[in-house]
This record gives C-alpha cells, sequence and structure tokens, in this order.
C-alpha cells in the first residue's frame, strides 16, 4: 500500500493555478516575458545573438527572483524593504529612553504645586530667601 505523507499544517500550501505556478509566479513570469522576449528580438539585430540573450536573462533575473525567492514565509520584496528600513532610512544609533511612569508623576506633582502656589499667591522658599538676603 502506497504512503503519502499529508501536512497537518495546511498554511504553507499555496493554490496552484496554471502550469502548477501561484499566480504570484505567473504575473511576475509574465511580466519578465514581456519585457525580455522583445528587448531579446530588437538587439539580436544590432548585436550578436549571444550578447542579446545576456541582456535578456539579465532583465528578466530580477522578475525571476521576485517569483521564486522566498525566505522565512516573506517574499523578495518584503526582504529589500527591510533592509532598506534598517540600513537607510532608521537611525543607525538609538538611544535608550524609557518611560518612567514614576517619574512622570514626580513632575506632575511639581507643576501642579508650582501651579498652586502662583494661583495662592504663595512664593516659594527660595524667592524668600533670596529676597531676605537682598534686605
Amino acid at each position: 500500500m502506497a504512503y503519502v505523507p499529508v501536512p497537518k499544517d495546511l498554511n504553507n500550501v499555496k493554490t496552484k493555478v496554471f502550469l502548477n505556478l501561484t499566480k504570484r509566479q505567473l504575473i511576475c513570469f509574465g511580466s519578465g516575458a514581456l519585457l525580455g522576449i522583445p528587448l531579446f528580438f530588437f538587439l539580436k539585430n544590432s548585436i550578436a545573438t549571444s550578447a542579446a540573450a545576456i541582456c535578456m536573462i539579465v532583465v528578466m533575473l530580477p522578475f525571476f527572483l521576485l517569483a521564486m525567492y522566498e525566505k522565512n514565509g516573506q517574499p523578495l520584496e518584503k526582504i529589500l524593504r527591510n533592509i532598506i528600513r534598517v540600513s537607510v532610512i532608521r537611525p543607525k544609533q538609538r538611544p535608550y529612553r524609557t518611560n518612567n511612569f514614576y517619574s512622570a508623576l514626580e513632575r506632575q506633582d511639581k507643576l501642579d504645586k508650582e501651579v498652586y502656589r502662583i494661583v495662592n499667591g504663595k512664593t516659594s522658599e527660595k524667592t524668600d530667601k533670596s529676597r531676605k538676603t537682598k534686605d
């Protein structure tokens, strides 16, 4: 009797649309073919056939990589976006800052006391001492 393993987790199984390719792969391969094949026929008349084929391969290679490359469940464009974010957009040195709730309460208490002193017309002890020394 033949034994066929069936995966328990079906999240990694991708639906195939045509010729055992996913929709993403079909779009990427089709885009590469739309650019690469006309380029080959255009360049074949002006340069050697092998050089035209190499140019076609170079143009089609990014589309092939976008279709096929996947690491940790992420396609190539997400990986490239993360690399660009880390290396170009976001700063290299990130200062360590904490949001200490206790220090926020202390600052708020100081501000409340200062507002209370201003509203009630009371001066602080420091200004009283400085006035006494000037007299």
